[in-house]
């Protein structure tokens, strides 16, 4: 026998199902809170500009273009390629802010925890 132990006792083991239940419980919580901050999130809309506003798009929460302007002045034919490469810059910065927001939120809710797939 071990030291400190004596005959017919079972040594103590922590927890049991009594604490598995209990982090089942909190990962079922964080579970329902991660999909309800996952539905806010999609909720949200950015709008990002480029070429001095001349380009404006609003980028949702689920990554999705949901408006697109443009000024007319900055439309000419001779010149495509600028008109092209505003709207990735708008575009590409509404997607940066809207990942850089998804990202903050959900470090909030994990306590910065980086759990595979999350985001």
């Amino acid at each position: 026998m071990g030291k400190g132990m004596r005959a017919g006792k079972k040594p103590k083991v922590g927890g049991g199902a009594g604490n598995m239940q209990k982090q089942l419980a909190q990962m079922q919580q964080m579970q329902r809170q991660m999909e309800q901050m996952q539905a806010e999130l999609e909720e949200k809309e950015i709008t990002t500009t480029s070429g001095g506003g001349a380009v404006s798009v609003t980028v949702n929460g689920k990554k999705e273009i949901v408006s697109l302007n443009l000024d007319k002045d900055i439309v000419d034919p001779d010149d495509v390629e600028m008109l092209q490469d505003l709207v990735i810059a708008a575009v590409n910065e509404a997607m940066r802010q809207i990942d850089e927001i998804s990202n903050t939120e959900m470090s909030k809710l994990t306590g910065g925890l980086n759990i595979p797939g999350l985001m």
